[in-house]
């Protein structure tokens, strides 16, 4: 082994606290990928709640593996040394499972690169009964695995507390590949594609997914209904991640407020909170060198008991943090707690500059609310604003940029008129249409429109050096369109250009489409998607109706126990 390889595993281990290691041969083998660099995988909330899971079964060892970064790739390479578990220093090859978390489509090539380094075959079709078994989750998982339906066996399709147990059963039970594979295909919310055949017209569109070998016509997503039930905490606390030396607490799940563009709120619905109880016996009971404690969910500032949650905090004088405060959810009382904790920034999403927009899109806020979030933060000591927004939304026009930056600058005025120094950060992405949202149907802006709004937005707002604009490159947002609503053929064009060494859109070329037409189509509403085998809960003629509720303006109220609307509480 490469000593600069076994240094970098050494002092990754020596940095943590909480992790477990079992002597080989005590336990069943599983591995878990997160195809990025140890500093982001390790900040992933999910990965922690289910290597707890996995060890927690006593005849599984879990054990993680990372994306090396480009130095430590090329001394994997250069050494011929395959790519090591954190825990053991195991190959990723000796194990007989391989789970993955895939958040984000810029992470597909990085799965790839991880398989290579690993010595694991890239196509599941070609690994043979003693190699790996490759099974990938996450929200990429959920929403849309059809651009890798090559490299894996099976996919988890939405929460897998429940499901990975199943899984691991199942496996286990098995006695060869094919009797695996058809195990799984058995179990509610598991996905296996090669069961499954696609179908296209004679212009080359998606028709359908032709289940075979008795497999299910559709897969329902999991998703617990007892968060409480389960782990909800940092299983390993590291200096080395994104939040350093952090206590991450998930206080609730799911999201019920209908922001039509957001898939994390319609694959994840329905909200639920955890008991206050269980949350600050877990704070009480954390590992003596944290540093801080890390409020985690998709709409934290939701939970019907934040007040009291925030008050034991700021009483017991422990320093917490929240990623992202709801601009009409924010009190003194949550400002206050949140700068004695030292946070220094407060970050608000208005997600759209307009009026027009933010209704269009259900956001649910006004220009009010964010000057009121802002006004809070500066009385309680958080002088930074960051801003997000969105650009190239369905419906935008370049009056709707024009808005997004006279609101900006109303904002700065704002802050100056009150003194208020400090820092204001502006970061813009352009819009992504994602499947199961409202926006599924709709196109990416097109590249020349969105390079334009881009430029409007950086000239309206150059002149005032006291606003920082952050912007993402352009090129990704197209490729993340492309895999996020791409089938099978995409995934080929990913493996060719990964194997080849040459870029997506190359490959795609050579195969005839065209990147930025892929990402700008506007699809039909009723057409065959190559998702709508998979059941979010959420039925296809709710989305249609959100749809034209959004070219209407109206607002749509967040959900409450007892209202069925979407399907998803219809059991």
């Amino acid at each position: 082994m490469s000593w600069k390889i076994k240094n970098y595993l050494q002092a990754a281990r020596e940095g943590e606290w909480g992790a477990q290691a079992y002597p080989p041969g005590l336990r069943h083998p599983v591995a878990f990928v997160y195809p990025n660099v140890y500093h982001l995988g390790m900040s992933n909330l999910g990965m922690h709640i289910l290597y707890q899971l996995i060890n927690a079964r006593g005849d599984s060892a879990c054990e993680r593996f990372f994306l090396p970064d480009k130095r430590m790739q090329e001394e994997h390479i250069k050494s011929r040394t395959p790519l090591l578990s954190i825990e053991t220093g195991r190959p990723l090859a000796d194990f007989a499972v391989i789970f993955v978390m895939l958040s984000f489509e810029m992470d597909y090539d990085n799965l790839l690169t991880v398989l290579d380094l690993g010595n694991i075959k890239l196509r599941a079709a070609q690994r043979n009964e003693k190699e790996p078994l490759l099974i990938i989750g996450g929200p990429c998982a959920t929403f849309n695995p059809e651009p890798l339906a090559a490299v894996a066996d099976a996919f988890v399709i939405g929460e897998g507390e429940e499901t990975v147990q199943r899984i691991l059963d199942a496996v286990y039970a098995g006695s060869g590949k094919q009797e695996r594979l058809r195990r799984l295909a058995a179990l509610p919310g598991v996905y296996v594609p090669s069961f499954y055949k696609e179908q296209y017209d004679e212009q080359g569109e998606f028709v359908r997914l032709q289940p075979q070998a008795g497999a299910p016509a559709s897969i329902a997503r999991q998703w617990v209904r007892d968060i409480d039930a389960y782990p909800h905490t940092s299983a390993i606390v590291t200096s080395g991640t994104e939040f350093e030396d952090m206590y991450i607490v998930e206080v609730a799940r799911g999201c019920g407020r209908h922001c039509r563009f957001c898939m994390a709120g319609y694959c994840f619905r329905k909200p639920r909170p955890r008991s206050l109880e269980n949350i600050l016996r877990d704070i009480a009971n954390r590992p003596a060198r944290t540093k801080k404690v890390g409020l985690m969910g998709a709409a934290v500032s939701d939970h019907p008991q934040m007040a009291e949650l925030t008050a034991y905090l700021v009483e017991r004088q422990i320093p917490f943090s929240v990623a992202s405060m709801r601009a009409d959810m924010l009190t003194p009382q949550i400002a206050a707690a949140l700068a004695a904790s030292g946070q220094r920034t407060m970050t608000v999403a208005p997600e759209a500059g307009s009026e027009r927009m933010r209704a269009a899109i259900n956001k649910g806020i006004t220009e009010e609310h964010v000057y009121n979030a802002i006004e809070l933060a500066a009385e309680a000591g958080m002088r930074n604003i960051k801003l997000y927004y969105m650009i190239g939304l369905p419906g935008e026009e370049d009056e709707d940029i024009a808005e997004t930056v006279e609101m900006i600058l109303r904002i700065r005025k704002e802050m100056d008129v009150a003194g208020n120094k400090g820092e204001l950060v502006i970061s813009v992405n352009g819009f992504v249409p994602k499947p199961f949202t409202p926006y599924q149907w709709s196109p990416l802006c097109s590249v020349r429109t969105l390079k334009k709004r881009f430029k409007l937005l950086n000239d309206g707002l150059k002149k005032n050096k006291r606003i920082k604009l952050i912007t993402e490159s352009l090129k990704e947002t197209v490729i993340q369109s492309v895999l996020a609503r791409g089938d099978r053929r995409i995934g080929e064009a990913l493996l060719q250009a990964h194997i080849e060494n040459i870029t997506f859109k190359a490959a795609l070329k050579e195969r005839g489409l065209d990147a930025e037409k892929l990402a700008e189509r506007r699809l039909r509403v009723g057409q065959p998607l190559p998702w709508q085998h998979l059941d979010m809960g959420v039925t296809m003629e709710y989305l249609a109706k959100e749809l034209e509720r959004s070219a209407e303006g109206r607002f749509t109220p967040m959900c409450f126990d007892g209202r069925r609307r979407c399907g998803v509480c219809r059991e």
